[in-house]
């Protein structure tokens, strides 16, 4: 009878130990599951972008970067603009209105059909851009005297300059001077370069 009576009681004594101790398992394993997910809950803040940190600023200026590029690509297609386009037609006139001489045969002031053609074209680019001024240079080959090639030259720059005269370009745009054979083009003493001295050439001013 006492031993049923000691049994009875250390069972009693045993039993509430148990039930503490797999309480606190419970909350311990409830603690656990909870962290994990709070930490799975920031990794997937962070990898959707919702988050402050430093992934949403990269995006932001990857986009950026992106519309700059696509701006500067628009940029080069669209092409020079109406003003650049004036700027560099002008250019190309006064290139070909200064490097485009008027040649003439041997002894002679006498404008040829070619010669002619030569100056319809520049008194197009003068007739275009009103402003600007020219001088022209007459030039002679090195066969006959210093005096006779400076009249032959002031002939040949005055016969270029009546020709857009005549053209309609005004008078007091066109200066004239003669070097005669002073300047030549070609230094070598031979038909070539004697063709190529007996010339009338535009400067600007």
């Amino acid at each position: 009878m006492k031993k049923k009576m000691l049994v009875v009681l250390a069972m009693l004594l045993v039993i509430p130990g148990l039930l503490f101790f797999a309480s606190c398992g419970k909350q311990t394993v409830k603690a656990d599951v909870g962290e994990v997910k709070d930490t799975l809950s920031d990794q997937d803040s962070l990898s959707s972008g919702t988050g402050t940190g430093s992934g949403s600023a990269s995006d932001s200026s990857a986009s950026d970067i992106a519309s700059e590029s696509l701006t500067d690509a628009d940029s080069l297609k669209a092409g020079p603009s109406a003003q650049e386009k004036m700027a560099m037609e002008k250019s190309e006139a006064m290139q070909k209105l200064v490097n485009e001489d008027v040649h003439f045969d041997y002894d002679s002031a006498v404008l040829s059909q070619s010669a002619q053609e030569i100056l319809k074209k520049k008194a197009a680019y003068l007739e275009k851009y009103s402003a600007i001024l020219v001088t022209i240079e007459g030039h002679c080959d090195d066969r006959g005297t210093n005096e006779y090639n400076l009249a032959l030259g002031e002939k040949r720059a005055q016969s270029a300059r009546n020709f857009l005269i005549n053209l309609g370009i005004s008078s007091s745009r066109i200066k004239t001077i003669s070097y005669g054979e002073e300047k030549p083009l070609d230094p070598a003493n031979n038909e070539v370069a004697w063709a190529k001295n007996r010339r009338a050439h535009f400067i600007l001013g």
